[in-house]
């Protein structure tokens, strides 16, 4: 009898235990309904572009070779003139979906939705897609949808080529870069002849997201150290650079356009991602435009590494950044806008925690429930 009963209660102890893992790490942490904090002073920038080489490792971007010859030579300017720069250190699963949920959304991708599915949007949550004008992006059948899915309205408009030209077996992948970059040139082009697309690319608070794939998948297929993977970072620089040119005499040089350049992730010399080495949580983040900083020279810097040496990079300004840290290093703004941006952004935790208490005291007894002091 004393037999069956410690069997008994080591089967309830196990699947209580086993239960828990369900509600621990398969239930979306996320809320809803929090009230929207928003900076009470003009924003620095009329539009946000948005460039993310998938699966681009920071120590291959900014590192030089014996020569001394860039690979990047458009982004390599930008560091050394107009913009600011400096590491986006990631966290693991280093995958594209919740790298760019990271990125876009400002929050780390909970197990629950990744588990649910990868090409939609299984657990609804917000995104500066969300909270723009329009949002216009090119890129990935595989990413770019989820997006446009959550988005509240009608106002995130996605351009995808067809899954096939996905080919991790192909000679070349940097096809896939070619073409969105063509696509976002044919895009302005026949915008000067259409009154009302015009009148919406006029109006503020809009972003431009370029999802680029190919560095990616040339690196899964021939690896980072190959030729494909080297020249596709070059194609994408001079993409880049057209890019901005083509916005900037879009736009007519007005100072309002804020570029982005960055990676959802690394990977490693194998070609692999996923999981939490330097090599594939690394990123490179370079930024200029409206309302950020340009390059700053110095003769000291304090980093517990030795890129800065191998990147020969020692003389510019490095501003490294962590998701949920504000980071004003790269905002070129008054102090009192960068003090409302601070108190903005923590009221807006404030509102998170609110909600997530009154969740909490909705579902548990009133006798058990003891708010914090």
């Amino acid at each position: 009898m004393l037999l069956l009963a410690f069997f008994i209660l080591g089967l309830v102890v196990h699947v209580v235990f086993f239960i828990s893992i369900f509600d621990i790490y398969f239930t979306s942490p996320l809320v809803h309904g929090m009230t929207p904090q928003h900076v009470p002073l003009p924003a620095p920038a009329k539009r946000l572009v948005l460039f993310v080489a998938d699966g681009l490792k920071a120590d291959t971007l900014f590192k030089t070779d014996d020569t001394k010859i860039d690979k990047a030579p458009f982004i390599r300017s930008i560091m050394e003139e107009s913009g600011s720069w400096g590491v986006s250190h990631t966290r693991v699963p280093t995958e594209s979906r919740p790298g760019h949920v990271a990125l876009i959304a400002g929050f780390y991708e909970d197990v629950s939705a990744v588990a649910k599915g990868w090409k939609e949007n299984p657990v609804e949550f917000d995104s500066v897609f969300n909270e723009s004008r329009h949002t216009w992006c090119w890129g990935s059948p595989d990413i770019l949808p989820m997006f446009a899915k959550g988005a509240s309205g009608d106002h995130v408009y996605t351009h995808t080529y067809s899954a096939e030209m996905e080919d991790f077996a192909s000679t070349d992948a940097s096809k896939l870069d070619t073409w969105v970059f063509d696509e976002v040139k044919a895009f302005f082009s026949s915008a000067k002849a259409n009154d009302t697309l015009l009148s919406q690319l006029r109006e503020e608070r809009n972003v431009f997201f370029l999802h680029l794939l190919g560095i990616d998948t040339n690196g899964h297929a021939h690896r980072p150290m190959s030729r494909e993977y080297a020249e596709n970072i070059e194609i994408v620089d001079a993409g880049v650079a057209e890019i901005v040119s083509v916005m900037e005499d879009f736009f007519e040089n007005d100072k309002g356009t804020s570029y982005i350049f960055t990676s959802d992730h690394g990977m490693t010399n194998w070609g692999s991602h996923g999981a939490g080495h330097p090599s594939e949580t690394l990123t490179p983040l370079v930024a200029w435009g409206a309302g950020i900083r340009t390059a700053e020279r110095t003769t000291t810097q304090h980093f517990n590494d030795h890129y800065l040496q191998e990147w020969r990079l020692e003389y510019l300004r490095r501003i490294d950044v962590n998701q949920g840290v504000l980071p004003l290093g790269y905002l070129d703004n008054s102090g009192l806008f960068k003090a409302e941006s601070m108190y903005a952004n923590s009221i807006q935790i404030m509102e998170q925690f609110k909600v997530k208490m009154a969740q909490k005291k909705e579902t548990t007894l009133s006798i058990l429930f003891t708010p914090y002091q």
